[in-house]
């Protein structure tokens, strides 16, 4: 009974101060303040998840989180309602700081997210591993309207929405290229990047699925922002 009253003594309490925050009785650092923009150059922490979430349906919103990241980006017209995979809130990201083999379709939570990813995993873990960053992410490519594996019947990719993004390998300062599909299983610094990469990415991604998810990752990075959390 004691537990019960304690409970829910700290759940009106937790309530309390987010009615305060949100009525703005209450100062808290911007990261803190879930109604806050998200700025990915703070530390992620527990209110990212739900400020990334915020983001597909509210442009505003996004832009000003982009805004806060090196990313150059431009806006995509809505497709029809009635497409087999429409897109709405959708970016093409053309680069920024790092080089892209490629500009990608994104919807705003994963252009988001991969900002956080660069900042937060990415380059600490090629600065800790090759004391130099990363100029180039190699990918093959986000949107694609398809079943997932391509299959005739289920569900929609998370591809079918720009909420996907597949990365082969990385370009260091030196000019030094580092590919999943050949080093992910060797020993050596190459490999210890990688999954330093992997295991950085399941903190901004909610999706990540690696070589050792199964034969169909073997060369790629599948990053996405859909509903199931899984870092394999």
């Amino acid at each position: 009974m004691r537990g019960s009253t304690v409970f829910f003594g700290l759940l009106l309490i937790g309530a309390c101060a987010v009615f305060s925050v949100w009525r703005g009785w209450l100062d808290v650092p911007a990261q803190w303040d879930p109604w806050a923009p998200l700025d990915v150059r703070d530390e992620p922490n527990l209110l990212t998840a739900y400020k990334l979430s915020r983001l597909q349906d509210n442009p505003e919103l996004c832009d000003q989180a982009l805004r806060t990241s090196s990313l150059r980006f431009s806006h995509q017209a809505d497709s029809p309602a009635d497409a087999k995979c429409p897109l709405s809130n959708t970016l093409r990201i053309q680069g920024g700081d790092v080089a892209l083999s490629s500009s990608f379709l994104a919807s705003c939570p994963l252009a988001v997210a991969y900002a956080l990813f660069d900042i937060h995993a990415l380059q600490p873990a090629a600065r800790e591993v090759f004391g130099q960053k990363v100029t180039q992410v190699d990918h093959l490519g986000s949107f694609a309207c398809r079943n997932v594996y391509n299959r005739t019947e289920g569900r929609l990719s998370q591809h079918a929405s720009a909420n996907a993004l597949d990365i082969a390998g990385f370009r260091l300062a030196d000019g030094r290229r580092i590919s999943i599909l050949r080093d992910w299983e060797k020993e050596g610094d190459n490999s210890r990047f990688l999954k330093q990469v992997r295991d950085g990415a399941c903190k901004q991604f909610n999706t990540v699925l690696s070589p050792d998810y199964n034969a169909a990752h073997r060369n790629h990075f599948h990053l996405d922002m859909g509903r199931w959390r899984v870092c394999r």
